[in-house]
This record gives structure tokens, C-alpha cells and sequence, in this order.
């Protein structure tokens, strides 16, 4: 599932022997963030004059400009950082659910990315609960030729501990038992519908898939108590190779330019809404962060990338892109650090996936909190899946950003539906995340020596197992390791 905040709250030692105190720059960065930020305006701008961003898309494309220009008139070298990718989109579709053949009736329903160019499905409903290996074995292979339904997250009243895997990774696992099509019912009151991908390769899947509102799709369950039920799935959809554009702002480091640390956030979004806070808020702070860092004319030992990624949503294509390109060249080696803000909004702490950088970051976290008392030096180390970050991960980078933070406005109901709007953006939770964050990064770029560097296989192998990615790697096909 995809990290949208992190809640924990714990006292963290904070090293007495700190390698690096940068006070006097974060107080800079402090001071102009808090006076002089452009996240919230620039943003309110954008969701005004573009609108959606999906990748592939016409808007897509006038959101890649809008950064490229943005970060150029900060006095940013940009450039484009162009790759193919599969776009997807929708043009018709409707569900009908019913006892019977001839008695189905329309239900409100969104059709999720990569479902089939066209498809028309007829049959039986299978509940399948949560969507687990586990609800299939129970089913004993009654699901094959039927249509799965299945929650989104996980009911309420299941068992503790139950995992929640990704809807593309429960959609994979129907496709695996020979389900025809996929039902999957948004945990959210109200009738909201959700969209996003149901692929974990990015591609086309072989079955429709939609999404169902809550009330709908809870009543469908209990009727199934006491009789079967029958789903058509009609839809079109449009699904061709396009080419999408990163947005890279460089900014040089002087004494230790071949390290690079990655600041990045996906500027794509889906098309029910403006996306302002999916991603909204962390690819605009990435903007924000990159216009103080020129404002103050700070310097740095590394070189610094700020990174508008496109296709997060449809399978972290942009991030993947980025990976390749710089695999070809050879220069993947140069990346020491990657910094992801995907939903980051007013961080408490950092998080990161070495708990090696502990000291450092609960240090720098101290000299913040003594600029800001609302900072509460969280620390979060561990690992997790589906944002930009995944890559650089499993390729054993350091990867980390903000943690301890909560969304605003109760937006997290609105994630990927047409209720994701400027409006639940804050204006000081958006300022917090930049001038928070701009200081990890400026502690990144100028700290004498970065303590952790790529994990080796065998490491990365058990760390990987050990955050219990394994099952959800495998499921992507992305679990590099044969046993």
C-alpha cells in the first residue's frame, strides 16, 4: 500500500557526537520558507490552469512544461528527461449487479487502470473477502470463471494481522485463480469511487476491473448470504505507447559533484480530479524546496536533483525510467540518497529505509526543533512499496523523507477520487513539509561523509524479507531472487 503518512511518536536518542551541525542554515531556510514559499500558490495555479494530470495526456504534458518553466525561472539548468511509456484511459463503462441474468441494475463504478482495450464480462459474483492467497484457499477454486469481489483494504472484523495488499497485487491473485473480471469495493462512506491502477507491471491486465462505492458494494456481500449474484462488466478503454517527460532541476555540487542525492515527487495524477493532494502537495514542496535553495544561493558538496516524476500512477514508470537511463550510462552509482515526497504533508520527523541514519537524522532533527517546537524529531526506519522511491530501493539505494505527519483536511478519504481538490490543501502544513525537508536535503548534500551506501545483494535480499515485502515482490514479478 502506498505510504500516504506515518503515525508514530517515540523519544529517539540524539547522538552526542553529531558529524554535521547546519543551525545556521536551516535558520535561513526557516526564515525564507515561512516568508517567501510559492508551494501553495503555484499549486492553487496549476490545479486552476491545468487541471488533472495524467500521464500521456494533453494536461500531463502542460504540467511538464509548467514545472520545466517554474524551476527555469528559479535559475535552475533544467532539463527533460524523456521515456515511453503505456498510457491508459478511459472511455465508457458500466456495471450492472443483480440476482439474476435478466435482473441486473446499473451501479455507480469506476474502471481501473490497466484494464482491457474493450471487455464485456457476464457472470456469477464470488466473494472473496480480502483478496488473499488465504480467500482463495478458502474458496477452494470456486472463483474460476466467475467475477471476484473483493475490499479494497481490510474488513472490518478480520483477524489481527491480516495483511492489506495493494489492489493491483489483489487483482493479480483473481487473474491467477481464473476470475473473469474484479470487483473491488472502496472503503470510503459516501458512495466514493476510487480509481488507480490494478496492474503491478504497468501493462494491460487480461480481465476488467472496477471499483465500487462502499454501501453498494457491502450490500452485494450481504445479499450473497442467502442468494447468487450476477455482475456485468462492459467497458472501453484507450491504451497506446505515448511519450511522458520527467522534469529534472540540477543543482551542482562544488566539492563532491559525481554524488548526487535525489530529491523527487510525482507531478502526474489521476483524472478525476486535480490531484492537489495526490500529488499535488509533494511535487509542488519539491518545487518550493528547490526555489529556496537558489533564493538563499545556497551551496552544496553534492550535487542535487530535484525530480518531477511522470507515470507513478501507472506504475512507477517515470522513477523506472529514471533507473534505466541511468543504468545506460553507467552512472546509477552516483545516486547516494534518494528523498521521495509522495502525500508528505507537515512532517514530525524523518523516515528512511537504513536505520543506520538514526544518529544523523534525530540530530539535524534536534537542531530543527529548536527552530520549531512543532517538529518532534520522529524517526521511522523500514521499508514499503507503490511511489517513486521502490526503484532506488530495490536497487539497495538509501532511500527516505518525512514521517509523522497527517494529511489535511481529512483528505485521505479523497485518495485517487474526484473529491481530490485544491481546497484540502494547508497552506502552513505545505510550508512545513518544504522548509523540513529542504533541511534533510542540505544536511544530505553537505554532511562530510554519508554513513550507509548501497546494500549488497545478501543484505538487501533480508531486509527486503524482514519489512515482508517478499509476497508482494513476488506478486509483481519484481523479487529478484529465485528461492
Amino acid at each position: 500500500m502506498k505510504i500516504l503518512y506515518v503515525l508514530f511518536f517515540a523519544g529517539m536518542a540524539i547522538s552526542a557526537h553529531a558529524q554535521d551541525n547546519f543551525s545556521t542554515a536551516f535558520n535561513r531556510i526557516n526564515t525564507d520558507v515561512q516568508q517567501h514559499s510559492r508551494a501553495y500558490s503555484t499549486l492553487k495555479s496549476a490545479t486552476e490552469t491545468i487541471g488533472h494530470r495524467l500521464t500521456g495526456s494533453a494536461n500531463g504534458a502542460r504540467a511538464e512544461e509548467y514545472a520545466f518553466n517554474l524551476f527555469k525561472s528559479y535559475g535552475y539548468n533544467v532539463r527533460y528527461q524523456p521515456f515511453e511509456v503505456e498510457s491508459w484511459s478511459r472511455i465508457t463503462n458500466e456495471t450492472k449487479i443483480g440476482d439474476g441474468p435478466a435482473n441486473l441494475k446499473t451501479v455507480p463504478s469506476v474502471a481501473l487502470a490497466h484494464s482491457p482495450v474493450k471487455s464485456a464480462v457476464s457472470a456469477e459474483v464470488a466473494d472473496l473477502g480480502n483478496g488473499l492467497e488465504s480467500d482463495y484457499a478458502h474458496d477452494a477454486g470456486k472463483v474460476k470463471g466467475k467475477i471476484a469481489l473483493v475490499y479494497l483494504g481490510v474488513l472490518p472484523g478480520s483477524p489481527a494481522g491480516t495483511p492489506s495488499l495493494h489492489r493491483s497485487e489483489k487483482t493479480a491473485i483473481a487473474i491467477k485463480h481464473g476470475a473473469v473480471g474484479i470487483i473491488i469495493i472502496n472503503g470510503v462512506k459516501g458512495g466514493v469511487l476510487l480509481t488507480g491502477t490494478a496492474s503491478v507491471t504497468g501493462k494491460l491486465i487480461t480481465i476488467p476491473a472496477v471499483c465500487i462505492g462502499l454501501e453498494n458494494g457491502m450490500e452485494i456481500k450481504q445479499q450473497l448470504k442467502s442468494k447468487t449474484q450476477y455482475a456485468s462488466l462492459s467497458m472501453t478503454n484507450f491504451s497506446g505507447m505515448i511519450k511522458a517527460r520527467n522534469v529534472i532541476a540540477t543543482l551542482k555540487g562544488d566539492s563532491l559533484p559525481e554524488e548526487k542525492i535525489l530529491v523527487g515527487g510525482h507531478l502526474d495524477s489521476w483524472d478525476l480530479a486535480t490531484g492537489a493532494i495526490d500529488n499535488g502537495i509533494g511535487s509542488f514542496a519539491v518545487m518550493d524546496m528547490a526555489r529556496s535553495f537558489k533564493a538563499l544561493k545556497l551551496k552544496t558538496k553534492r550535487t542535487v536533483e530535484f525530480i518531477l516524476f511522470m507515470g507513478e500512477e501507472q506504475g512507477l514508470l517515470g522513477s523506472k525510467a529514471y533507473i534505466a537511463q541511468a543504468e545506460k550510462k553507467n552512472e546509477l552509482g552516483k545516486v547516494k540518497f534518494m528523498l521521495n515526497y509522495d502525500m508528505t504533508n507537515d512532517p514530525k520527523g524523518f523516515a528512511t529505509s537504513r536505520v543506520e541514519m538514526k544518529d544523523t537524522f534525530t540530530d539535524w532533527g534536534s537542531q530543527i526543533a529548536q527552530i520549531d517546537t512543532g517538529f518532534k524529531n520522529v524517526f521511522v526506519s523500514g521499508a514499503w512499496l507503490h511511489s517513486d522511491h521502490q526503484p532506488f530501493m530495490l536497487e539497495g539505494i538509501p532511500t527516505g523523507g518525512g514521517a509523522g505527519g497527517q494529511l489535511p483536511n481529512h483528505s485521505g478519504q479523497f485518495y485517487h477520487s474526484d473529491g481530490d481538490s485544491f481546497k484540502l490543501v494547508d497552506e502552513q502544513g505545505l510550508k512545513n513539509t518544504v522548509r523540513y525537508s529542504a533541511m534533510l536535503t542540505y544536511g544530505l548534500a553537505n554532511m562530510k561523509v554519508i554513513p550507509v551506501g548501497v546494500q549488497e545483494e545478501g543484505k538487501l535480499k533480508a531486509f527486503l524479507k524482514e519489512n515482508k515485502l517478499e509476497e508482494p515482490l513476488r506478486i509483481a514479478g519484481e523479487w529478484k531472487w529465485g528461492d
